[in-house]
C-alpha cells in the first residue's frame, strides 16, 4: 500500500473508483483493474455491501429517489443492481496485486469490515454519506489501518466528530476527502478552495473525491494542496449501469492522471532559485552599451548610450546616474558601458 509513501512524496495519490461500472460481470471488473493500472493510477477502489447491508426493501416515498441519474430507482433495488458481489472481491484483491495497484473498498457495516478483514486489506475507505455513522468509523478505526475518509455533505463540526471516532480508537492514520456529493458535481458547488483549509484545521492529509466530468477538478486540486485524487472509472459509458453517467472512460482517465501529475510538475517548490536554463537566459537581458564612438571626457547622454540586449554592460537601473558624466576611457559602437564610470 503506497498511499503514505506517495503523499510523503509530495506526489498525489490516485484512487480508481469502480463502483457499479462492472455492470454485474466480473470479466469487466478484471478489464477496468488492468486499465487503470496501466491509466497510472496507484489504486483501484470497490465498495462492500448488498442492499440488505445498506437499506431495507421499502417502496415507501421516503424510500423512493427523485431526480439525477437515479430517479425512479427505490434505494433497495439501486444496490441491489449496483453492488459488487463479495464472492468476487478475493479475486479483484488478487487482479490488483497482479497489475501493481493497490486495493481498496468502502464498507458499509460490521459485517463487511470483518468480510476485508478476512481478506487481509491493508487501509479502507469511509464514504460520504457514512461520515455521521460514528459506530461504523470506530469499528473501521479500531483495526488500526489507514483511513481515506470522504466528507461530502460534512459539516465541521460532523468532519470533527468523525475524526475524533478514529482517534478514541487510536488511530490517526486518516485522509480526508473534500467531495461534492452531487453526481455529476457541478464546478460552481464543488469548493475545492476548502483543500487548505481543511487541512490546516483539521491537521491531516486532504485530497479530493471527484464526481465532475474532466479533469479540470482534480487539477485545480492538486494545485491547492491535494493529497489524494478519486475518481469513478469505466470502460465505457455505453455500458449501461447506476455510475456510468459520471464516470471517465479510460483514456479520459489516462489523460487526467497525466494532468494532474504535470500539474504538480507545474506547481513546483515555492523558491526563487533559478533553473540552469534561467542563469543562461539572463544572459539576453538588457544593459547600457555605446550606441555611438564616445571619447574619453565625453559625457553619458541619451544619444550615445541605450539600453539593449544582450547583458554584457551595466544593468540598465543605473542608466539615469550614468547620464551626465565623463567617460573614464573612449568606447566604441556596442561596447559595453563598464562598472567603473559609476566609481
Amino acid at each position: 500500500m503506497r498511499l503514505y509513501e506517495k503523499i510523503n512524496q509530495g506526489q498525489p495519490y490516485i484512487i480508481a473508483e469502480m463502483s457499479a461500472n462492472h455492470a454485474g460481470k466480473i470479466e469487466n471488473a478484471f478489464k477496468i483493474i488492468e486499465e487503470a493500472a496501466k491509466a497510472g493510477a496507484d489504486c483501484v477502489k470497490i465498495q462492500t455491501y448488498t442492499a440488505d447491508t445498506l437499506t431495507i426493501d421499502c417502496d415507501d416515498e421516503p424510500y423512493r429517489i427523485k431526480g439525477g441519474l437515479w430517479d425512479g430507482y427505490n434505494y433497495y433495488r439501486l444496490y441491489q443492481e449496483a453492488f459488487t458481489p463479495w464472492e468476487w472481491q478475493p479475486a479483484l484483491k488478487e487482479k490488483c496485486q497482479e497489475s501493481g495497484v493497490d486495493f481498496l473498498s468502502t464498507p458499509f457495516d460490521f459485517t463487511a469490515v470483518d468480510f476485508l478483514e478476512e481478506m487481509k486489506v491493508e487501509f479502507y475507505k469511509i464514504a460520504s454519506f457514512e461520515l455521521v455513522d460514528i459506530p461504523l468509523i470506530k469499528y473501521v478505526a479500531s483495526k488500526g489501518k489507514p483511513i481515506v475518509m470522504s466528507c461530502g455533505m460534512g459539516s465541521v463540526e460532523e468532519i470533527q466528530e468523525a475524526l475524533s471516532a478514529c482517534r478514541s480508537q487510536g488511530n490517526d492514520q486518516v485522509v480526508l476527502l473534500k467531495c461534492c456529493s452531487q453526481y455529476p458535481a457541478r464546478y460552481d458547488e464543488m469548493k475545492v478552495s476548502l483543500i487548505p483549509d481543511m487541512r490546516e484545521r483539521f491537521g491531516v492529509p486532504v485530497g479530493l473525491s471527484d464526481h465532475s466530468m474532466g479533469s479540470l477538478a482534480p487539477v485545480v486540486a492538486v494545485s491547492l494542496g491535494a493529497a489524494v485524487i478519486e475518481k469513478h472509472v469505466c470502460l465505457s459509458r455505453k455500458i449501461d449501469n447506476p455510475d456510468a453517467g459520471f464516470s471517465m472512460e479510460m483514456e479520459e482517465f489516462g489523460q487526467m492522471v497525466q494532468d494532474v501529475r504535470n500539474a504538480v510538475r507545474i506547481k513546483g517548490e515555492p523558491t526563487f532559485e533559478l533553473t540552469e536554463e534561467e542563469k543562461h537566459s539572463r544572459e539576453s537581458r538588457r544593459s547600457l552599451v555605446a550606441v555611438r564612438p564616445i571619447c574619453q571626457g565625453e559625457a553619458f547622454t541619451e544619444e550615445n548610450v541605450r539600453s539593449v540586449r544582450p547583458a554584457i554592460g551595466l544593468k540598465p537601473k543605473y542608466y539615469e546616474e550614468l547620464l551626465g558624466k565623463s567617460a573614464k576611457k573612449p568606447y566604441r559602437f556596442g561596447e559595453p558601458i563598464l562598472m567603473e564610470e559609476l566609481q
